[in-house]
């Protein structure tokens, strides 16, 4: 096996033929207004993850940019959503960790998260300057580390791109004047969405001891339906 499964597109439409770890959780959406459908698709526990950083970014980014909110307050807040989010990553994804034998990846992502907002929340409430001017920066580095990071582990040239975008964004940073927190939000959140909904590119599933032989055995037969659709395709 490639390291890197060259052979898939970075982005593509979304496999129906899911194995028993994405199948957990799995959320359905078919909004209609009569029979006008406003939206509809289907989420894993890693996409309804992918959804709730995004959301949270959003409103970070945003009233940062755009609310006269104190400095101290914001600090509270963003504490508050990141530890949300870290907790919601937490147990929406450990049956998926465990399966792909990715616990160490789960772990990194919570270190980085709760260690920048605690780098925040110092340079906020004990006025280090040099944190405070580079809050945007900050963000984006612990960010696109964590996507190198799952690049690495899920196999995925696309987390890799994704985080090429997030370094290359701390370059523009300057080109943005007065709008940086909306520039870093923008970036964070869309990136979290396109992940959401879109089907990116890793390596092959894992079958780990935490799963029974039946659920072996299941994931082995969506494996074959893939490999065929993929063939008709």
């Amino acid at each position: 096996m490639a390291f890197i499964p060259l052979s898939q597109p970075l982005l593509r439409e979304k496999q129906e033929e899911l194995d028993i770890q994405d199948l957990q959780g799995l959320l359905r959406l078919d909004w209609k207004i009569g029979q006008f459908k406003l939206w509809s698709g289907f989420y894993t526990r890693i996409d309804q993850v992918f959804i709730i950083w995004g959301f949270i970014c959003a409103v970070i980014f945003l009233t940062a940019q755009f609310l006269p909110i104190s400095w101290y307050t914001q600090a509270i807040f963003w504490s508050v959503l990141t530890l949300v989010g870290t907790i919601s990553m937490v147990i929406f994804t450990w049956f998926w960790v465990s399966v792909e034998r990715l616990r160490w990846l789960l772990y990194s992502w919570i270190i980085l998260m709760l260690g920048a907002v605690a780098l925040t929340d110092m340079g906020i409430f004990y006025g280090w300057g040099a944190v405070l001017i580079h809050l945007c920066p900050l963000w984006l580095t612990v960010s696109a580390v964590g996507y190198l990071f799952t690049a690495l582990g899920v196999r995925s040239r696309t987390f890799l791109l994704v985080a090429v975008i997030h370094f290359a964004t701390i370059a523009a940073l300057p080109y943005c004047h007065g709008w940086q927190f909306l520039a870093t939000g923008i970036v964070m959140a869309v990136s979290l969405l396109v992940l959401a909904e879109w089907q990116w590119d890793m390596r092959q599933s894992i079958d780990f001891d935490v799963l029974t032989p039946e659920q072996k055995l299941f994931n082995q037969q969506q494996q074959k339906l893939r490999l065929k659709k993929k063939k008709v395709v």
